[in-house]
């Protein structure tokens, strides 16, 4: 289908917001009036340069306070309306979103807004304009799109339509089915915005924090599959409206946002099957990854980093045959040590290293969803991983079956399984900068098929920490994405100030037997993060643990949750440059994190 995308989504000029559009791929833009007024261009001169980058102007919005008044009132609008399709003729444009009177209506009667609409109708014809009416949320009479049906099938006009916005449908919990009664022909644009669950005045909400498809808790396939089920063929368009999109490089929100809208026509056509008609394209399927590959550390010395894999029981497996890399494995959990083209750098976790099922296949869903590749050069003999840059900047692999261990050499065969070993890599914890998260949400969701989980806060001693994990359904893959409090920001690939301050990203390493694990790690000379005794005295207050139990807790520095479920022990390592580790034991089904020893752990790292 036709993709848009209203201007007012973009930060900058309206030339350069033009442009940055078209460079990402849309069909068409939806013209926000004041990017218009404020642009120096000339309307002759914007239409003029859309023809060249081959975007249609599909819509021009908002006119507003259009109907629900008086007659005097009625002929200011008049008066108005005129103005605006002589502009619209001169940009070439024939559709115009009329919104519901939320300031100057006074009459509440379906009956008169129809008949103002379609007088309306009869001005914008004889410009060549239709009118696209719309339900806001605060409308102060029509806040349901229900209503502003009634009302177009009251006017009774060719020229007057209906505009389908998901965020004033869905933010009024209001049942998308009855789209599903709307002629196709009537519904004239569709707009799409998703929104996180927030408990908050609709209008602050729509205004600062709508988000793009797949980054909120909206049911947006859903509702689409309402939108095409009617009938709908015209363009499926973003209005988002949010105060990081307006702060940042329009050429790369326009690329998330049409990634977004790839994902939810995908997703969409899923679930419709069939009746999705001809015009829905599809994504290459492919599931989730089966588990992490390799996580890899980079830093112009790597040494310390090392010396922590060897006190966690990690076998050397050599250096790579071409490049300064090292790599440390222990059951599955492969830990790559790059001292490449990393002058001056501290450690960070510089690529995360995914096992999937068809890499190839993958890598052409992530070029469809215009995920940025990875520059590599790959030798003769060695194995091909495909890479793509998260939004962080932190590199992606998709590789199948570990091939390219092999690569290294000089190093040790790996011991075999023993009890108080480390099993595998059980999560990744990424740090965020601000202006990436809900990006970051959207690209390991609709790239790599993870699933958002519900967002935590977790206290720190700077501020709230918001958390969001993604994981793949059967829990192989666990990728919690960190945002710092507003403090804290700064480079989230490498400011010591901020990792000094706790807020370093880490490796999770999974083990049968923690306790054994731990004991045998600090006979190796591992010092792991102090944990204060007011916190062991807690635990005998909110667990029903024996006292030896605790007091084996507190000799080894180990944290414990646990729930209904089960139980999730664990310990961290002190933190080297931007990098520490965690060494956790998940008894029974438990599925969580141990976010109530977050707090604990980041106030040690921050005075430790």
């Amino acid at each position: 289908m036709r993709t848009s995308i209203a201007t007012v989504c973009l930060s900058g000029g309206l030339v350069e917001k033009l442009h940055a559009c078209a460079e990402a791929g849309f069909d068409g833009v939806e013209v926000f009036e004041p990017d218009l007024i404020a642009a120096p261009q000339s309307p002759e001169e914007i239409r003029a340069l859309a023809d060249r980058l081959g975007l249609r102007l599909d819509l021009y919005q908002p006119f507003r306070d259009a109907e629900g008044v008086d007659e005097s009132t009625f002929a200011t609008v008049l008066r108005r309306a005129e103005a605006k399709f002589a502009l619209m003729r001169r940009l070439g444009m024939d559709l115009m979103l009329v919104c519901s009177n939320v300031g100057t209506a006074t009459i509440d009667d379906d009956e008169v807004s129809a008949g103002q609409l379609r007088r309306l109708g009869d001005l914008a014809s004889s410009y060549g304009v239709r009118l696209a009416y719309e339900a806001l949320a605060w409308g102060r009479y029509v806040d349901d799109y229900r209503r502003a049906w009634r009302i177009v099938r009251l006017a009774d006009h060719p020229a007057v339509g209906v505009c389908l916005d998901s965020f004033h449908i869905l933010s009024r919990g209001h049942d998308p089915q009855a789209i599903e009664e709307i002629p196709a022909e009537r519904i004239f644009f569709l707009q799409l915005a998703d929104a996180p669950a927030l408990s908050m005045d609709v209008l602050s909400w729509s205004r600062h924090h709508r988000l793009f498809p797949g980054e909120g808790s909206f049911d947006l396939t859903g509702f689409l599959g309402h939108v095409l089920r009617a009938g709908y063929t015209g363009p499926l368009s973003l209005e988002v409206f949010n105060d990081t999109f307006r702060q940042t490089d329009p050429r790369r929100t326009a690329r998330q946002a049409l990634r977004s809208l790839r994902w939810l026509e995908d997703g969409t056509a899923r679930g419709l099957g069939t009746a999705a008609g001809p015009g829905v394209t599809r994504l290459p399927e492919v599931p989730a990854p089966a588990g992490f590959d390799f996580v890899e550390v980079k830093a112009q010395d790597t040494g310390d980093v090392e010396v922590l894999l060897e006190q966690l029981g990690f076998d050397f497996r050599g250096r790579h045959r071409r490049k300064q890399v090292r790599l440390w494995t222990r059951g599955q959990a492969r830990i790559v040590c790059n001292e490449q083209q990393a002058l001056g750098q501290q450690p960070r976790i510089s690529a995360v290293g995914f096992d999937v099922t068809d890499p190839a296949a993958a890598a052409q869903r992530a070029a469809r969803l215009l995920a940025p590749p990875v520059p590599r050069r790959t030798y003769a003999g060695e194995e091909l991983l495909h890479g793509l840059v998260a939004p962080d900047g932190t590199e992606i692999f998709l590789g199948h079956g570990a091939g390219w261990v092999g690569e290294f050499e000089g190093g040790v065969e790996p011991a075999g399984p023993a009890t108080g070993s480390i099993t595998h890599v059980d999560h990744v914890n990424l740090v965020q900068p601000w202006q990436s998260f809900d990006e970051a949400v959207l690209f390991y969701g609709s790239v790599l098929g993870l699933e958002p989980q519900p967002v935590n806060e977790v206290a720190g001693p700077a501020g709230l920490v918001r958390s969001q994990v993604m994981c793949s359904c059967g829990r192989e893959v666990r990728l919690p994405l960190n945002l710092l409090p507003a403090g804290q920001q700064g480079d989230a690939q490498g400011d010591a100030q901020g990792h000094a301050q706790g807020h370093a990203q880490h490796i999770a390493l999974a083990c049968d037997d923690i306790v054994a694990l731990a004991r045998r790690a600090q006979e190796r000379g591992l010092r792991p993060l102090a944990v204060p005794g007011n916190y062991y005295d807690d635990l005998v207050a909110r667990f029903d643990l024996a006292p030896e139990e605790v007091g084996t807790l507190r000799d080894l520095a180990l944290l414990y949750d646990c729930d209904p479920s089960g139980a999730y022990v664990h310990f961290y390592t002190p933190t080297v440059g931007g990098v520490f580790f965690e060494v956790v034991e998940r008894r029974g089904s438990y599925d969580g994190y141990g976010a109530g020893n977050a707090p604990v752990r980041l106030a040690a790292q921050a005075t430790g």
